[in-house]
């Protein structure tokens, strides 16, 4: 089958690769009609990780059941399914707690697994024609037969249920005010989350014309940190109080404000700064223990340099990791079959998987309006 490979960095191709196989009586063969490029792919493509080549990338997949091992009971060919990038036995102690972002039984030795992203597990990604998804029943979640609604439903794999879950961490309620740094598709999501939670006011802090002008159109407040501190900004449109919640969907490869350099800790700093006494920050974006291109010695060992005085000062309080996708993504589908959500607002090209190459060159360098990218290995 053809997939994206990983060759170095900042290159992929398309390869031809092994087809997947049944190997166990709990796994599916998912025909994949439509997978996303992901801010966290950046980070492997640019070589910011310990990935090698000869990954196959992608972890946001969606499309129709093949095949099904002997041992799976809710599934059958012709299923319309969206899987979220967690890999995850749906029955080990963190599972059963909800937490299956961080599953003790499917990549040993480690809390988590995903589809194609390094030290995530032995889990070819789904940037493919096809894709194996192992305890099958616990990570496919059924969708509606047909092709409505697609690029809605393949953001659940990640960066909806991601957004929504940033406001888990801050825990966000009706009539809060809310800090988004990153107006990136999980930033956007954030913020549209908030928003979806009854958030009075939200705030997004970008540099990126195009992702602050889709902001604008969500209904949120646009904060370009190029024209100055970001949370001066928002503390003089709240009274001088700052927002009660905070939310970095940036993480460690942060831009320093008005420097063409990376600076890993600004966005988390600049949420301490923005967010009031007692309120609360939400970090769904990526940091790492080791980061082979890091800026300085401390940063490439994931050592970053942080405020926490003045977080400890302010009774700040903080929820950190990456998404439980499995604790949202039925009720997110349920508000996208009811248009009571339309997350595709995001997504700025659809392309055939031949096209990957060039999305990821674009995607990375935010050229062309590129939001979101959304491949079509195969038609729906």
């Amino acid at each position: 089958m053809r997939a994206v490979v990983y060759k170095g960095p900042f290159e992929v191709a398309i390869e031809e690769v092994e087809d997947p196989r049944i190997q166990h009586p709990n796994d599916v063969l998912v025909r994949v009609t439509s997978t996303a490029i992901c801010g966290s792919d950046l980070h492997m493509y640019e070589g910011r990780t310990a990935a090698e080549p000869g990954i196959v990338f992608g972890h946001e997949n969606l499309g129709v059941v093949e095949e099904t091992g002997e041992g799976v009971t809710t599934l059958n060919k012709g299923d319309r399914v969206v899987m979220p990038f967690n890999v995850a036995c749906g029955f080990c102690k963190n599972c059963s707690a909800g937490f299956t972002g961080f599953c003790l039984t499917v990549n040993p030795g480690f809390a988590g697994g995903a589809y194609g992203y390094v030290s995530m597990g032995p889990y070819t990604g789904g940037q493919a024609e096809y894709v194996r998804v192992p305890y099958a029943d616990f990570n496919c979640l059924k969708l509606p037969e047909g092709k409505e609604k697609e690029t809605d439903f393949v953001l659940l794999a990640d960066i909806f249920p991601t957004g929504y879950h940033g406001n888990e961490l801050a825990d966000v309620r009706p009539g809060d005010t809310v800090a988004v740094y990153g107006a990136g598709p999980v930033g956007l999501m954030a913020a549209y989350s908030a928003m979806l939670r009854g958030a009075s006011k939200v705030f997004v802090v970008d540099r990126v014309a195009e992702r602050l002008q889709k902001a604008r159109e969500i209904g949120t407040i646009p904060i370009d940190f190029t024209q100055g501190n970001p949370a001066e900004q928002i503390r003089e449109q709240t009274d001088g109080q700052g927002t009660d919640k905070g939310i970095d969907a940036v993480g460690y490869q942060a831009q320093a404000q008005g420097e063409d350099r990376e600076e890993p800790a600004i966005v988390l700093n600049s949420l301490v700064d923005t967010v009031r006494p007692t309120g609360a920050l939400g970090i769904p974006g990526l940091y790492v223990p080791s980061d082979p291109g890091g800026p300085d010695e401390q940063a490439k060992k994931g050592m970053l340099m942080v405020a926490v005085g003045r977080l400890f000062e302010k009774g700040l309080r903080l929820g950190t990791g990456q998404c439980n996708v499995k604790r949202y993504n039925r009720h997110l589908r349920d508000m996208i079959i009811e248009d009571r959500a339309k997350p595709s607002f995001v997504v700025s090209h659809e392309l055939p998987l031949d096209q990957a190459s060039s999305a990821y060159e674009k995607f990375d360098k935010r050229v062309e309006g590129y939001t979101k990218v959304v491949l079509h290995p195969q038609a729906a």
